[in-house]
């Protein structure tokens, strides 16, 4: 796998669990974090990291 497919993979990795935690861990208790506040920064993260490797991509092909 090229580089790029392997950080488009990671981000929507990271997309998708954050969903996941943004969706269902509402009401799990953690001592220090709510999980879907983390599940809402993993979906920034991720479709950060995705759109930046479409951007690299784009800039190689022109």
């Amino acid at each position: 796998m090229s580089r790029a497919g392997r950080h488009a993979t990671e981000g929507t990795v990271t997309v998708l669990i954050g969903v996941l935690l943004w969706v269902f861990a509402g009401g799990v208790e953690v001592p220090v974090f709510e999980l879907d506040k983390v599940g809402m920064v993993m979906v920034v993260v991720g479709i950060v990291e995705v759109a930046v490797t479409l951007v690299r991509v784009g800039h190689r092909r022109a």
